[in-house]
This record gives C-alpha cells, structure tokens and sequence, in this order.
C-alpha cells in the first residue's frame, strides 16, 4: 500500500546534507525538474518583487526577502521533516519509533509544488511556492501531470492506494486504478480545516501500526472516529469517518 499525501505551505528550516536533485523520486523526471528550478531561480534572481510576492503568496518585503534563496545550495532535509503544516504536526514524524519512521519513508509520497512527486524520505531544500501559482509561465500541476503521472502508474502498478492528499493535488496525479480516500463530517457537515488533522491522525495510526493492505486499515481503530459509510463510484471508494 502507498499513501498520497500533499505537501504544506509552511516549512521547517535548516538541514545537514546537499540538494541532488537527482536523488528525487523518478530520475526520469530530472530533466523536467531542471528546466523548472531554473525558471524558480531566474525569477528569484531578477529580484521583482511583484513577481515574487505572486509566486511566493507573500506581502510583506522582510518575508518575500527571507525567502529569496539559492536553493539549488540550499542544506536539506527529509521532506516529511521540512513541511509542518497541521497534518504535518498531528503525524508527529519526530515522535514515531524507527519502526513507524521508516514506514513513513517508504510508504508516502508527497506532490510539492515545485518537485512533484516524492519519496516521503527525499531530501529537499527549504523553497516558498505558493499552490497554484505558476513559476513564469509554467503551471506546475500541468507540468507534472505532463511529465509525472504515468510514471506514478507504473510505480503504483502493484500497489494499493490510499489518497490522503486535498483535491487539488489531483491535477499533478489522479489514479487511473482503484483507490480509496476518506472525508470526515462532524454532526452531518463535513469538515474541512480539521480534515487536515484527521489525515495526520490516521497516517500516524498507519505507520504504528504498518499496515499493508487497505483491508488491515478498514479494521484499524482510529480514536475519535467512526466509520459512516463507505461510498465507491468508479474506481474511488470514499470511507466516511464520523467525529465523535
């Protein structure tokens, strides 16, 4: 089973090893990946500020500033590390054993922005991109989607699938083949902020547990939620947690 999972706005700083971008997941991609980062850096070193505050999804000029870095010379660390938006807090990556850790590693794939898809264990630079906005004149989605999503159904050819990323991501990756996500509703409504958390609070129950197969994890007990309903249309089956 591979896990699905979006990347964050926010993200830690700092890291102890080089930027090879190609160590990422894919080497088929490199090229791709190349022709990107260097678009990022032009824009980065012409030093607009309109420019950067549209890509960055930032206003104010001390924080565009601290974000105007040579990330290609940027230290690195793994990319579960490096995001730390609300999934990222509830999943608690530092406070897994080795065990969990490495269940982690192996089994998530992100979509960042501006790498596309990767290893939960690949190591990336800090980068500020905001969702959705294109690097000049390429759409990253698109640009992904374009050069990433068949190789993600070659990789996930043999694999199970559950999506924990928000809707969006579908643009860089929708599985051709049958998978699973999940929505959570709370006293009939669903939830959308929380739902973040939710999704850090089942992988984290995931990777204690190292589960294999979506039949293992339709029998995990996950506090705090119930499963309502299970829906399939397709090839996507929602499992409808309830809170409570």
């Amino acid at each position: 089973m591979k896990i699905l999972l979006a990347p964050s706005e926010t993200k830690k700083s700092g890291g102890d090893a080089s930027f090879k971008p190609d160590a990422l997941l894919f080497e088929a991609l490199l090229p791709h990946r190349t022709k990107l980062l260097h678009a990022y850096m032009n824009v980065l070193q012409k030093g607009d500020m309109s420019a950067l505050s549209k890509m960055f999804g930032l206003k104010k000029e001390a924080d565009i500033l601290a974000h105007k870095k040579d990330i290609i010379h940027e230290l690195t660390m793994k990319a579960i590390q490096r995001y730390t938006g609300v999934a990222f807090d509830y999943l608690g990556y530092e406070h897994l054993d080795a065990d969990a850790q490495c269940y982690v590693d192996s089994h998530v794939i992100l979509f960042s922005n501006l790498f596309g898809p990767i290893r939960a264990s690949d190591l990336i630079p800090e980068y500020k991109l905001k969702q959705g906005e294109a690097v000049r004149d390429i759409k990253t989605e698109k640009f992904y989607h374009e050069h990433s999503a068949t190789l993600m159904e070659d990789y996930l050819a043999e694999d199970e699938i559950l999506d924990l990323r928000a809707g969006f991501y579908d643009k860089f990756y929708k599985p051709e083949k049958p998978y699973t996500t999940l929505k959570f509703i709370k006293e009939g409504k669903v939830v959308s902020h929380w739902a973040k958390a939710y999704r850090g609070i089942v992988l984290r129950e995931i990777a204690k547990a190292r589960l294999e197969t979506l039949e293992e994890f339709m029998k995990l007990p996950i506090e705090g939620l119930s499963i309502q309903e299970i829906e399939t249309k397709k090839n996507r089956t929602e499992i409808i947690y309830e809170i409570g």
